[in-house]
């Protein structure tokens, strides 16, 4: 299972670069709402326009793989 919390990353991350969703997703050619919708979606995704956005605000995107207990 992938553990994320995407619109609380892209939040906080927009405020600490002080740059709206709006602007990371004009600099990288997509639509405000597009954007929107990946930030609000609770599916648990990590998809191309995420990775894109987190790159233009200048961080890299690193996954941690802990190995889970069989009971899980």
């Amino acid at each position: 299972m992938l553990k994320n919390n995407i619109e609380i990353d892209v939040k906080t991350k927009c405020i600490e670069e002080s740059r709206t969703q709006a602007q990371v997703a004009e600099s990288i050619g997509t639509s405000p709402s597009y954007v929107n919708k990946i930030v609000r979606n609770k599916e648990q995704i990590v998809n191309k326009t995420f990775l894109a956005m987190m790159e233009n605000l200048g961080y890299d995107v690193q996954l941690t793989y802990v190995k889970r207990n069989a009971a899980e």
